[in-house]
């Protein structure tokens, strides 16, 4: 049994924690934060051990795996002191907001040979694995057009969600994604066009992106942290294709908490028979079917490729370029040049 340190008890750092006591494949070993009061109600409330230095719990635990759930900013710092120190790495998204420190971080990795992961969750959601699977069968026939949002009020549980420079806003941290299971599905980006509106602290935290895949295939997708008061959590996901569509629609609570209760449906449509509601299996745990498939490549030592970290850099590449096309109200294509 593989045994887990989590670095950070908020809210990320408590869905993992909890995904770990619920798994019988994978041992929670230690939390660090340094804030020692909510560290310790973490440790007590899923029995391990508590640090409130990450460098003196490697030292002192015997983990496998270092599951980073800190905010954006301080990602490369604990990504590169766990490569260090031999541990493989879980990075929660975006894993950077700059190419250069995803590339660090990717070095420094490969230089300690260990496995690294960014935590997509998304391309674990039961449902939109069943929308890809459909897609890559061929169900839908040519797509003729592919949607999907990602609406919220903003982050009650933290402050720094307001900093561009440490979490990227809405932009990295919640439209990613859909821009990151559209890649997954859809291949690369040929261009990209957004609009958006900025708060006044500089994030964009509602976003609407246009994209054209080398495919010919084309997608809208919308992300927000400015829903107004009151508006539910909200996830929507749509295909339209000649010989058939699908849609998937979540709305959940404020900030996606008691996901166990929220309205989840999924409806196929074909040309020869009425609307069909498909069924997934929602008891499979999102978070924890993520977790459990990186620690079985660890095991297995497989190559990680339902996230790989080129694939986490490509889509990285692809929210830059819709910042600056936020930025310059042009569009830009992959290679993150203007258009004429």
């Amino acid at each position: 049994m593989l045994k887990i340190a989590i670095i950070g008890t908020g809210f990320i750092g408590n869905t993992h924690a909890q995904a770990y006591k619920n798994s019988t494949k994978l041992k929670l070993a230690a939390i660090v934060d340094n804030k020692q009061q909510a560290c310790k109600a973490a440790a007590e409330k899923y029995d391990c051990n508590y640090y409130e230095d990450a460098e003196e719990m490697m030292d002192q635990e015997d983990v496998d795996i270092v599951d980073i759930c800190l905010p954006t900013f301080l990602h490369e710092k604990y990504v590169t002191m766990a490569a260090r120190k031999g541990r493989h790495i879980i990075c929660e998204k975006p894993a950077a907001l700059t190419f250069d420190s995803m590339e660090r971080m990717m070095a420094a990795v490969e230089a300690a040979g260990v496995k690294f992961m960014v935590a997509q969750v998304v391309r674990f959601w039961p449902e939109y694995v069943k929308i890809k699977e459909l897609y890559d069968r061929g169900e839908f026939g040519k797509i003729k057009m592919i949607y999907a949002n990602r609406l919220a009020q903003h982050p009650n549980w933290t402050s720094w969600h307001k900093d561009p420079e440490k979490s990227g806003g809405a932009l990295f941290d919640l439209h990613l994604h859909d821009i990151d299971f559209m890649v997954s599905m859809l291949g690369k980006v040929k261009t990209v066009y957004a609009v958006g509106w900025r708060t006044d602290t500089k994030c964009w935290n509602h976003i609407v992106t246009s994209l054209i895949f080398e495919s010919g295939e084309q997608a809208v997708i919308e992300g927000s942290y400015g829903m107004p008061e009151g508006y539910p959590f909200t996830t929507n996901f749509r295909v339209v294709g000649e010989d058939a569509g699908i849609e998937y629609l979540m709305k959940a609570g404020l900030n996606l908490e008691k996901i166990e209760a929220a309205s989840r449906s999924l409806i196929y449509f074909d040309q020869k028979n009425q609307p069909q509601h498909v069924y997934v299996d929602t008891a499979e745990e999102p978070y924890q079917a993520e977790l459990e498939y990186f620690a079985n490549c660890i095991e297995n030592n497989r190559a990680i490729e339902k996230v790989s970290l080129e694939s986490s850099r490509e889509v990285l590449k692809v929210v830059l370029a819709i910042q600056q096309s936020l930025e310059m109200n042009a569009v830009v294509n992959f290679e993150g040049k203007m258009s004429d």
